[in-house]
């Protein structure tokens, strides 16, 4: 009776240790919720490998009512059908609508049709960094430092060369538009940002018959870069920035303010630099010495730098003001 007694006893503590171990593998990822009245635990998927991950929705309420992560963010030809609101608004930009089907018809031939970024886990870090065109890069010795992230995301037509020390020298993407666009290497993806068909147009038009020279102004009628790293952004995530980030501020979001979002979407960490004016108040690109302003033009570029500050405030973004 004895040794069954300790048989028994040793059973259920082999059981009872094997439900604690199981529990406890359940719940490294859960968090303890206290209520008025009650307790219990959510599971909590383990976001990214970074210590505070992007799109970690629990340490912001503010950022989880404004982040999508079910929004498109790359034209592709599953999702090329836009809804009728989207279609509406976007077509509202322009002056000169062309027939979008078409123009759609002719895109996925020539570029990349697949889905991208879908590689996110709990054992990746994806560090990002967001590279601006402001002056307060100068002087500011960020280049190694900005060159260390896996992707660095350039926007428009700031330069590199001659810059290295400040702003560094390598670039994963670059967001342009006709007007802006660059020549680029082999390695770095050109993101199309649309916001008109003509844009879109444009695009395949670099690549073949090379006709399209004038938009509302002269554009480059071929570009250097690698067809097969194309992307568009889709005129859906546009909408979204608009609506959610902006909150129908302005016309449509700046080239700035949607790479940025962009980067909440594909990174785990986001570092963001040449933002913001210099120390001294003046808004100028750092390899220009012309003026700019955030307050005129179609952006709301005020409330677009509020918003940029409470991402940091709110932990999702870390931003580099530079020295000068």
């Amino acid at each position: 009776m004895v040794v069954l007694l300790r048989k028994l006893r040793c059973y259920m503590t082999a059981l009872l240790s094997s439900i604690i171990i199981v529990l406890l593998l359940y719940f490294q990822n859960s968090v303890l919720v206290f209520t008025d009245d009650s307790y219990g635990f959510i599971s909590k998927k383990v976001q990214c490998a970074c210590s505070i991950c992007v799109t970690d929705r629990g340490n912001s309420h503010w950022f989880s009512e404004r982040y999508d992560n079910k929004v498109p963010l790359l034209l592709n030809s599953t999702n090329s059908v836009l809804r009728a609101n989207v279609s509406r608004w976007w077509k509202e930009l322009q002056s000169n609508a062309g027939n979008y089907t078409e123009v759609v018809h002719q895109l996925f031939p020539l570029f990349p049709d697949k889905e991208h970024y879908s590689d996110a886990g709990p054992d990746r870090c994806r560090t990002c960094a967001v590279v601006g065109n402001s002056g307060n890069l100068l002087g500011s010795n960020y280049g190694p430092l900005i060159d260390f992230h896996d992707f660095v995301i350039r926007i428009n037509k700031g330069l590199t060369e001659g810059y290295e020390k400040d702003v560094g020298s390598k670039t994963t993407h670059r967001i342009v538009y006709p007007e802006s666009a660059v020549d680029l290497d082999n390695s770095t993806h050109l993101v199309l940002l649309p916001i008109k068909i003509l844009d879109i147009q444009w695009l395949i038009s670099a690549f073949t018959t090379k006709n399209i020279t004038q938009t509302y102004r002269k554009v480059p009628s071929t570009i250097k870069a690698n067809k097969d790293k194309v992307m568009i952004l889709h005129p859906e995530f546009i909408r979204y920035v608009y609506d959610n980030w902006a909150e129908g501020h302005g016309r449509y979001p700046s080239t700035g303010f949607l790479t940025l979002i962009f980067a909440l979407h594909i990174c785990d960490e986001v570092n963001v630099f040449g933002f913001g004016a210099t120390s001294g108040g003046i808004w100028h690109h750092y390899f220009e010495k012309i003026l700019t302003s955030y307050e005129t033009g179609v952006h709301a570029g005020k409330f677009e730098n509020e918003i940029i500050n409470r991402l940091q405030q709110e932990n999702k973004i870390l931003m580099h003001k530079g020295w000068t």
